[in-house]
């Protein structure tokens, strides 16, 4: 089978340094308009530009997301910002708005445009007509199955590109397109600025009791009713691929470094297995469970879900914290990191190296910039010195397990 792109976020420049360092080969990010996730950091349009060109630098593809619904008073300014996304190489932008679709073809001709999952795409037909109306690529909706996906590449465009989501966060609403927080608290969601009312813990009220609320519970610790379980498909990118996807979409530009290291290496690794007939190493199955996360599932790829609400929480499993991250390192492995988390002298440590499977081993000594010996680092991002099991280069992570426990983020 083709080998398929890997597209990771990234939300800021740390992110997207960590989604190339391990292993993929395209990244959507955005600028401060204009794009779904308004609260991340995002891009000023210097920094823009210059993301887009440590992308090319890489070898990889770096695709823009124009994909809110914007309003009247925001269209103003909507073609000159896609004739500057092209002339500074921008490899796509990804939209959602029928009419932002059409002004960015005819105001930047030399722009890719790639549909967006908000845009509901279920079958071969509405494939059909966006390709028709100028777009390089799909991104297919949540809710398809892979048997409808791969009726879709059967009868959609050979050209036409299609994408999917394989791992993280799902939405409760179609595609995305929820009213629930400009409702509940006047946050367009559509706008990028939802502050997601399907994770709050809920209760009943009866027109005829004013005041008076009733939990909704499974047991006594009441339940999430709209919180949805996280998607993770790392066990089935065979089936992608057989079904005709051609880029496989990591979902987290609200997610920290850390989560785009580890998920874009465990999926660069399945994914490079699949594509020439390979079993994917268990080793890399276990990277998935080793950041923040909810329960997972694989969401309505074989059907609809029996098990896609999660009612117990909407917290994060979270049982490993990322505790540094190597800055320089010799062929010895003496190393200068900047900590992320406070590490101990004696503490059971693990090494993650792009391409390279983790590495136990314990923090036998620990010593701060000037060389003296300390025991632990509790200072935020403060440098020290200490000796890896093998060489490592910068951008290389230690990571240590935390509490056995569920932790809201």
């Amino acid at each position: 089978m083709d080998r398929p792109e890997l597209l990771s976020p990234a939300g800021d420049l740390e992110r997207l340094e960590a989604a190339l360092l391990y292993g993929a080969d395209a990244v959507y990010l955005a600028g401060r308009e204009y794009g779904m996730r308004s609260a991340a950091g995002n891009f000023g349009p210097d920094e823009l530009r210059r993301a887009v060109a440590f992308c090319h630098r890489q070898g990889a593809r770096a695709y823009v997301t124009v994909n809110t619904l914007p309003r009247n008073g925001e269209l103003e300014a909507l073609p000159e910002y896609f004739q500057e996304l092209c002339a500074m190489g921008a490899d796509a932008a990804i939209v959602a708005d029928l009419g932002v679709l059409r002004l960015a073809g005819r105001h930047a001709p030399g722009l890719q445009l790639h549909i967006s999952t908000q845009a509901g795409i279920v079958n071969y037909e509405s494939a059909r007509a966006f390709y028709e109306l100028g777009a390089k690529r799909v991104i297919l909706a949540r809710e398809l199955s892979l048997k409808e996906i791969a009726e879709i590449r059967e009868k959609a465009p050979t050209e036409l590109e299609l994408e999917v989501f394989v791992h993280g966060s799902v939405c409760v609403s179609f595609s995305g397109r929820c009213v629930l927080s400009n409702y509940l608290t006047g946050r367009d969601a559509n706008r990028g600025a939802c502050a997601q009312p399907c994770r709050y813990r809920y209760t009943l009220m009866e027109e005829k009791r004013p005041g008076e609320y009733f939990p909704v519970f499974e047991d006594g610790e009441g339940t999430h009713i709209l919180n949805s379980r996280d998607l993770c498909m790392i066990e089935h990118i065979p089936e992608l691929l057989r079904a005709g996807v051609s880029s496989l979409k990591i979902e987290g530009r609200m997610k920290t470094a850390y989560y785009a290291a580890v998920i874009t290496q465990a999926y660069r690794m399945a994914a490079d297995a699949a594509a020439v007939g390979r079993a994917v190493d268990p080793v890399w199955l276990e990277e998935v469970e080793k950041v923040s996360h909810r329960p997972y599932f694989t969401g309505f790829y074989f059907g609809p879900p029996e098990d896609g609400q999660y009612r117990e929480s909407s917290g994060y499993i979270r049982r490993w914290d990322m505790a540094a991250v190597v800055e320089n390192c010799d062929e010895n492995g003496n190393a200068v990191l900047s900590q992320r988390n406070r590490i101990f002298e004696g503490d059971l440590l693990e090494l993650l190296s792009p391409g390279v499977k983790p590495i136990s081993f314990t923090a036998d000594e620990i010593k701060d910039e000037a060389g003296e010996r300390i025991f632990s680092t509790p200072h935020p991002k403060m440098p020290f010195r200490m000796r890896l099991p093998q060489a490592a280069p910068p951008g290389a992570i230690l990571r240590r397990r935390g509490p056995d426990i569920d932790r809201p983020e």
